[in-house]
């Protein structure tokens, strides 16, 4: 069979609008894993003064980033493929993603101060691994929500609902605790006791916005392969992998060139409140600002750009996204002496195209997945991603470095959003040779 003619997708029915909501809230749920952890609020927090100089903490939080990211690599696919083998889908990621909560409330114990500089970003790595695992799981389940005909606006919906959702909880806690001298229950900043309060709530969050979603979605009965040992998922992991090359190269292609541009994506999302910080001045009361005006604009793009990606293709969608953050990037980096003003524009346009890029690379990859295979290819996916996933932090600090020793500067964390530009041109150069989706497939795989 090929790709398209006897995808999982092309034998799907779809599902009622409720079921696809519930589907896309597990990305509201999960959200503030991304959007308030990683980026706007811990994510900012953590490179702050109070842990140590800004180059430290900056190229410490690259470091972190990238060794997470390789667990990823080497764990990923045979997760994925265990859930396929096992039809336990639905049940690891529930799992998954209860963990993923206890990891955001066990931030509170990370204390200003520089001896828990490493406290918080392990924390924040192993939160980070689980929660690309648990998108294995999650972008495993889009055939059982979708058809071809409308995957790209159901990916949409579920990455701009995850954008929403992380604008209602950045209000949350900006109004909640970080604004107010005082906060709910009597919380102020002492001690950053605000932030540290603030990663309780992103934990309780977790767990009641996705309850819909394990009510809705439960793993379907099919007849379930023998368990494997470590080593024979491997094997069979390389065997699906060979089959990929004989049969639909261009799969394969794509993953490699979807690895680069993600990675890049990620990183403009990674690093971004660092470089609003340590960059542009920004308090951490602006960064939450920032990143709910950012997340509304984002998840807004995102369900637009999924219609587009229904009508025109996801090759074309992620072009476009692609050469729009080349150009916003290089402009953050020319103008970045003009203030804050530079970065709240043209930073607020990079995000406006970060969401559809990604919606549209999970789509495209959808529509060539066979019956069965979906967590070992979509962990495929996350292995790739996550094996380059080095080159955007090694980057960001690389070229902070490079711009220390161009300038003499005691301060060039800006130089950091070169390297991201660097990552995101590779992608979109690799890009640019991945064919349309229905000219990708091949023989395909076949369910074992």
């Amino acid at each position: 069979m090929t790709y398209d003619e006897g995808s999982a997708l092309e034998k799907s029915q779809g599902a009622p609008a409720r079921k696809v909501l519930a589907w896309a809230m597990w990305d509201w749920g999960t959200q503030p894993l991304n959007t308030v952890i990683i980026t706007f609020v811990f994510g900012a927090y953590i490179v702050t003064e109070a842990f140590g100089e800004t180059n430290y903490t900056s190229q410490s939080l690259a470091l972190s980033t990238g060794l997470a990211g390789l667990v990823v690599a080497l764990i990923a696919p045979v997760l994925g493929q265990n859930s396929d083998r096992t039809g336990h889908t639905v049940r690891n990621l529930r799992w998954q993603t209860w963990v993923i909560a206890v990891l955001a409330a066990a931030l509170f114990f990370v204390r200003p101060d520089p001896a828990y500089l490493w406290l918080g970003l392990g924390i924040l790595a192993v939160a980070s691994i689980v929660g690309e695992l648990a998108n294995v799981n999650y972008y495993a389940l889009i055939d059982e929500v979708s058809t071809a005909k409308n995957v790209g606006r159901v990916s949409g919906l579920g990455w701009g609902m995850g954008y929403l959702g992380g604008i209602v909880a950045l209000l949350a806690l900006y109004f909640g605790f970080i604004q107010p001298e005082v906060g709910l229950f009597g919380v102020s900043n002492a001690d950053a006791l605000d932030i540290r309060a603030s990663m309780i709530l992103c934990g309780v969050w977790i767990l009641l916005f996705t309850i819909p979603t394990f009510v809705a979605l439960k793993d379907r009965p099919r007849d379930r392969a023998p368990s494997v040992g470590i080593a024979a998922s491997y094997r069979l992991l390389w065997e699906s992998i060979r089959r990929l090359w004989r049969s639909s190269p261009q799969t394969l292609f794509f993953l490699l060139a979807s690895a680069l541009f993600r990675d890049g994506l990620s990183g403009v999302f990674a690093f971004g409140a660092a470089i609003a910080i340590g960059t542009f001045g920004f308090s951490p009361s602006s960064v939450i600002l920032f990143g709910v005006a950012a997340n509304l604009i984002a998840g807004l793009s995102t369900i637009a750009f999924g219609f587009l990606d229904d009508l025109i293709g996801p090759r074309r969608v992620i072009l476009i996204a692609l050469g729009a953050l080349v150009l916003l990037g290089i402009g953050v980096f020319v103008f970045h002496a003009g203030g804050q003003i530079v970065f709240w524009t043209l930073g607020m346009g990079m995000t406006a195209f970060v969401g559809p890029a990604q919606a549209a690379s999970r789509s495209y990859l959808a529509r060539l997945i066979p019956e069965g295979k979906a967590g070992e290819i979509f962990g495929l996916y996350a292995t790739t991603g996550r094996a380059v996933s080095f080159l955007s932090p090694l980057a960001f600090g690389g070229a902070i470095g490079l711009g220390h020793a161009v300038t003499g500067e005691a301060n060039t964390q800006y130089w950091g959003i070169l390297g991201i530009v660097v990552i995101l041109i590779a992608g979109l150069a690799l890009m640019l040779r991945v064919r349309e989706h229905h000219e990708a497939g091949g023989e395909g795989l076949t369910a074992r």
